[in-house]
C-alpha cells in the first residue's frame, strides 16, 4: 500500500525552504512528500507511447530495507537501485503501476536521472542543482523537477 500526499510543483527554486507567514507551523511550509519530475528521454510503453513526466515520493525506512531481502538484489547488488526506484516512483506519464520491470525498461540516462533525483530529495531535501553557464560562466540554480526549457 502506498501512502501519498498530493504533489504541488514548486513555484520557485527555493520552495522547500522555510517561509514566513504561517505561524501554525512555526513559519514553515508544509512538508512535501511528492516531487514531480521530467525524464530526459522518457519511458516508452508497450504501445510505443513516450511518457516523460512523473512523480516520486519521499522514501521511508521500509523502502530502503525491503529491497535488501529481494533475491535479485542479493544476486546482483546493482539491482538495488532498480527495486528502490520502483518503490518510490508513483507515476510515469499515465502509467501508475510502477514495478521493477518498468524501471528496467527505462533508458540508462533516465535511470541515472531518477537515481540522482532520489538522492536529492531524500538526502539533500530539494531538487535544485548548482550549474554554471558554459558561455558566460555565471553560476545559478536549476530545478531538476522539470519545467520548460530555459526555466530555472
Amino acid at each position: 500500500m502506498r501512502r501519498t500526499a498530493p504533489a504541488e510543483a514548486p513555484q520557485r527554486p527555493d520552495a522547500h525552504l522555510p517561509a514566513g507567514g504561517d505561524t501554525r507551523s512555526g513559519g514553515r511550509e508544509p512538508l512535501r512528500t511528492e516531487f514531480p519530475f521530467e525524464l530526459p528521454r522518457g519511458y516508452v510503453d508497450d504501445a510505443g507511447v513516450v511518457h516523460r513526466t512523473g512523480v516520486m515520493r519521499l522514501a521511508t525506512a521500509r523502502d530502503e530495507l525491503v529491497p535488501l531481502r529481494d533475491d535479485r538484489v542479493r544476486e546482483n547488488s546493482a539491482y538495488l537501485s532498480v527495486v528502490l526506484i520502483a518503490r518510490v516512483v508513483t507515476r510515469i506519464g499515465t502509467v501508475d503501476d510502477i514495478h521493477p520491470g518498468v524501471i528496467e525498461d527505462l533508458f540508462a540516462s533516465d535511470l541515472a536521472f531518477l537515481q540522482d533525483f532520489y538522492r536529492r530529495i531524500n538526502a539533500e531535501g530539494h531538487t535544485r542543482a548548482a550549474v554554471t553557464c558554459p558561455s558566460c560562466q555565471e553560476e545559478f540554480a536549476v530545478n531538476l523537477a522539470g519545467g520548460r526549457l530555459g526555466e530555472s
